[in-house]
């Protein structure tokens, strides 16, 4: 253990990863005292006013906002026994919250203090469910235009269509729509061609990267071997993908990394893990964790500076690494 940084249970190399895309863990970024516990970290989201919004299944304090050094702004939250997706959209003057409970069945909007605005149960009128306890929500996936999608990534693997008032669009995907169970975890729409904004979902146990239209057909598929991608975030023109470890399900106790992709989505870095090696047909070779400073990451923020902040889950109630781009 890391003195002054108890969340990095063996001795960090002064370097992690490959290429131009080089970080430095941060000693003792965000760590609270008992006051402001965490259990799971899942979710993690920059606000315009450059704090940093965590989100944690512990009820003593479901949401927790940190500044930039890693201090305490405010906390609150009690209502989330389940929480897990996180995500932040402007709507209007004013930005809010959509979160994902697992265990309640729900979506709910926020404000960033916490106000209710609205709430969205199980999808009963589509008729894919028989009951609330089939339908455990993992993220929510926003289009510019205020639409989202769900996913029901530990549920029955259907994403569902919500227009920006809140009203069901449409549902597709599920097993019988080609999605594999236990896969669409988390994701984004990539509207970095804007005439062709698609879903790009992180497949969690499948080890890959899908992309979808937006009525669900299947464009693509980014294969990630020895990964797990439990949440894809775009900076600039790069993609940076939280594994939660590179041998999970089968050992709970192996360890991940987290990958920096390009444009084209190829593997350029892999912080704390190993060198991405592609063959001669293009095909990349299986990923490994290389050092022991992530134990299952889940989610991260890319900041300006470039510098990552990444939320574990099944980490030992460890609050969040920061890492400084070298």
């Amino acid at each position: 253990m890391i003195s002054g940084f108890p969340h990095v249970k063996a001795q960090a190399p002064a370097v992690l990863g490959q290429g131009e895309y080089r970080y430095r863990v941060v000693p003792g970024w965000g760590v609270l005292d008992a006051k402001t516990p965490v259990k799971n970290c899942h979710g993690m989201v920059p606000d315009r006013e450059g704090h940093l919004i965590l989100l944690t299944d512990h009820v003593a304090n479901n949401v927790i906002i940190y500044d930039r050094q890693g201090k305490l702004v405010k906390k609150w939250g009690t209502q989330f026994p389940g929480a897990h997706g996180l995500s932040i959209v402007t709507e209007g003057t004013r930005e809010v919250l959509f979160i994902t409970c697992l265990q309640t069945h729900r979506v709910v909007k926020t404000t960033l203090d916490g106000e209710v605005l609205q709430e969205w149960n199980w999808p009963e009128q589509t008729g894919k469910y028989e009951k609330a306890e089939q339908y455990k929500p993992s993220w929510t996936l926003h289009l510019g235009n205020g639409d989202f999608f769900v996913l029901d990534g530990y549920g029955r693997d259907y994403i569902t269509h919500y227009d920006a008032a809140g009203k069901l669009v449409k549902i597709f995907g599920g097993q019988e729509g080609g999605i594999v169970h236990w896969g669409p975890h988390g994701g984004m729409v990539d509207e970095s061609d804007p005439a062709s904004p698609s879903l790009l979902i992180a497949m969690s146990d499948q080890q890959h990267l899908l992309r979808l239209s937006l009525d669900g057909k299947k464009l693509a598929q980014v294969d990630l071997p020895g990964g797990n991608p439990r949440q894809i975030r775009a900076h600039g023109s790069h993609y940076f993908v939280a594994h939660l470890a590179d041998n999970w399900p089968k050992d709970r106790n192996s360890r991940g990394f987290v990958s920096v992709l390009d444009a084209d989505l190829r593997v350029m870095s892999n912080i704390a893990g190993t060198s991405p090696t592609y063959d001669e047909t293009g095909k990349l070779q299986p990923m490994k964790h290389q050092e022991k400073v992530f134990t299952h990451p889940h989610d991260l923020i890319v900041d300006e500076d470039s510098s990552l902040y990444v939320a574990q889950f099944a980490s030992g109630n460890t609050y969040p690494i920061k890492l400084e781009r070298v």
